[in-house]
């Protein structure tokens, strides 16, 4: 089916009968993936989530710093989460599968792009048919964030992320941006622009998030952190 045709048939005329039992079949779908995903997890124990681009080439400077991390990671008793993708994503769940850690991915449904990669432990693969229900169990059932260099995707789940914990609807948890040469601009922005021109933030709302360059710099903050708080599900 053409894009077109995709859009055309999304807005197909449909009577309120066949819409309210659409949705209603949908609900139940919807209910199997949050019980599978909180079945699953819930066995893991205490992991890390390593987001980046799902474009990044086993060559770019922070695909090895994504190695790097999971393995950092994995040495310390912590599984690392993916998206399940190639990119950063292959490259965390290499670094943990490589050191012997768990490794687990979750993979979405999407027509280009995204296809699971080979280090994902084979029964901590779980694959989603919607966004919405894989970025709940990123933010459940991950103790920290390290994020790269990535696009519109790794955005979404870093403010996501950032959103949630400063209204206060999840527990504090350890968020970092690996890439001072890439975050930098953003991070600029949002203090002279967010913070200092329009007021749309407070100042300790800069504390969310650690700016670093490299993997041990991101995984000892992560570490720090837990010397303090307890690990657990986030809510």
């Amino acid at each position: 089916m053409t894009s077109e045709e995709k859009i055309r048939s999304a807005f197909e005329n449909k009577n309120w009968q066949e819409i309210k039992v659409t949705d209603s079949w949908q609900i139940f779908k919807i209910m199997a993936e949050f019980v599978d995903g909180f079945e699953k997890l819930a066995k893991i124990g205490p992991c890390v989530s390593i987001f980046g681009s799902a474009r990044t080439a086993e060559t770019n400077k922070y695909y090895e710093i994504a190695v790097e991390c999971g393995r950092l990671l994995t040495e310390r008793g912590y599984g690392v989460i993916t998206g399940g993708g190639p990119g950063i994503m292959e490259a965390g769940n290499k670094g943990a599968h490589m050191n012997g850690g768990k490794s687990v991915g979750l993979n979405i449904d999407l027509p280009f792009e995204q296809f699971h990669n080979k280090y994902i432990d084979h029964n901590k693969l779980l694959e989603f048919d919607y966004f919405f229900i894989r970025k709940v169990m990123f933010m459940k059932y991950s103790q920290g964030f390290i994020v790269l260099p990535g696009g519109m995707g790794t955005m979404d789940e870093l403010f996501e992320a950032i959103t949630l914990i400063q209204t206060g609807k999840v527990a504090r948890f350890p968020i970092v941006l690996v890439g001072k040469e890439y975050w930098g601009g953003l991070v600029e922005w949002i203090k002279n622009t967010m913070l200092q021109k329009e007021h749309n933030i407070h100042a300790e709302d800069l504390n969310l998030f650690r700016l670093v360059d490299t993997a041990a710099e991101a995984a000892e903050h992560i570490f720090r952190f837990y010397e303090k708080y307890v690990l657990k599900p986030n809510f």
